[in-house]
């Protein structure tokens, strides 16, 4: 009887643990549905760029393969080609399962909303018809110098006060990236003026105007005079930079595009608020080479004087340099004749192809042009610039340099007689494979 007793609460804890066992592996299922579900959202959802260009009188065809049905909001932009049919742009629908060519006989630009099996509300992107685009490639290495809005903050420390001992005045009120652009309402450009400004004061507690997160704010903080009878408010500033780049590329009327990123601060790893900087002539003199888990570096000499001027920087961004080139000279020819090649069409993200490609730059003292294989392409530009994965696979510049080295980037990438991008970044584990960004990212500034 006993022994019964005990087989059935035998009998009972395992159904129990079986009980449980089920219900784990319900919540486990869905949860990893869930997964699946927002995985899926998210790659489709980045599997179609926000905007779409084409050019004008030119056919472009695409071929998503997505369940996704679009349809045009605009009724009086114009007529747009579809699959060489003329159709009203307010009564165009396409499916973006299948094969479909665009053509438009008209610059404009066109909102189209997205949805999921042609019902469901997906995204909303814009398609822009654009005039020929064409540019001048370049990839010569120049010297970039930046100065900062105002003086960046890097960080606080402590201030030896006369009378309080070790203070921190600027903690918690001063951020790390912080851009002081005032003090009590005066303007300052960069660290000499906002160390007089501190000096200069007439009460102790300071207003401070910093950008943060690129949005203007007021603090105020109260100065500390040190034994020496000086004031200080315990932060660490930078007002300006420089380093060696590539130019991308130049156009006709004079302007330059570099880098295919931003410039960010060495220390803070902060995107930097140009308020002015200037390219210069830069003369390579020194490669180390890359290796794996140590990126390769392109050592050289900026040519800092007037005569070696080559323009004006007006805007430090993530998807580049940009600005234009100096007046009242011929650089704009003298560039020209420099490159390799002379003006060339641009080509658009669809028009980019994994494969065969090459890279212009000029690592020692002559501009050449070096393979690379396209091996990845991400259409919809979730990563802005890191569009392309791309492989070096020239034998000669995996010699010098060990593949992509710090210095590379903006390298124009040239594929079926076009320009379509520039090298961004490197892979640390690989040094002859890296990140490049389309070409048309570069041209929104």
């Amino acid at each position: 009887m006993e022994r019964r007793v005990e087989k059935l609460e035998e009998q009972q804890v395992i159904r129990q643990y079986r009980k449980r066992y089920r219900r784990l592996l319900i919540w486990l299922s869905l949860a990893a549905f869930l997964f699946l579900l927002i995985f899926s959202w998210y790659k489709l959802k980045n599997s179609i760029p926000n905007r779409i260009r084409i050019l004008v009188d030119k056919t472009e065809q695409f071929d998503f393969g997505l369940p996704l049905k679009a349809e045009f909001l605009e009724e009086n932009i114009g007529v747009l080609s579809v699959n060489d049919s003329n159709i009203p742009a307010g009564s165009l629908h396409i499916d973006l399962q299948d094969k479909f060519t665009l053509k438009s006989e008209t610059t404009g630009s066109y909102k189209i909303n997205l949805k999921l099996f042609g019902f469901i509300q997906f995204k909303q992107i814009s398609l822009d018809v654009l005039e020929q685009l064409e540019a001048i490639p370049c990839g010569r290495p120049i010297g970039i110098t930046l100065e900062t809005k105002g003086a960046l903050v890097l960080g606080t420390g402590v201030v030896a006060s006369r009378t309080e001992g070790n203070i921190e005045p600027a903690a918690n009120v001063v951020h790390t990236g912080d851009y002081i652009t005032e003090v009590n309402g005066k303007a300052i450009d960069g660290k000499e003026e906002l160390i007089q400004a501190i000096q200069t004061a007439e009460k102790d507690e300071l207003q401070l105007t910093v950008i943060r997160d690129r949005e203007e704010q007021k603090v105020r903080v109260k100065r500390a005079r040190t034994a020496a009878g000086d004031y200080k408010i315990g932060v660490w500033v930078r007002d300006d930079t420089q380093g060696i780049g590539t130019l991308t590329y130049i156009t006709t009327d004079g302007r330059f595009a570099a880098l295919g990123h931003g410039i960010s601060d060495v220390d803070t790893g902060v995107l930097m608020e140009a308020a002015r900087g200037s390219i210069y002539e830069a003369e390579i003199v020194a490669v180390t080479r890359g290796r794996a888990g140590t990126p390769g570096e392109l050592s050289g000499v900026i040519r800092k004087s007037e005569g070696t001027r080559l323009g004006d920087v007006y805007s430090n961004t993530l998807r580049g340099v940009f600005g234009r080139l100096t007046i009242g000279s011929d650089v704009v020819g003298r560039l020209e004749k420099e490159s390799m090649y002379g003006v060339m069409e641009l080509g658009l993200r669809q028009e980019v192809q994994t494969g065969p490609a090459t890279i212009l730059c000029q690592v020692d003292g002559t501009l050449r042009e070096y393979d690379i294989e396209i091996e990845d392409v991400d259409y919809g530009n979730s990563k802005q610039s890191k569009g392309l994965v791309l492989h070096i696979t020239d034998r000669e510049l995996i010699e010098k340099t060990g593949g992509i080295v710090q210095g590379m980037s903006g390298s124009p990438i040239l594929q079926n007689g076009k320009l379509i991008g520039a090298v961004t970044h490197v892979f640390v584990r690989d040094s002859t494979r890296g990140y490049g960004t389309f070409i048309e990212n570069m041209l929104e500034y």
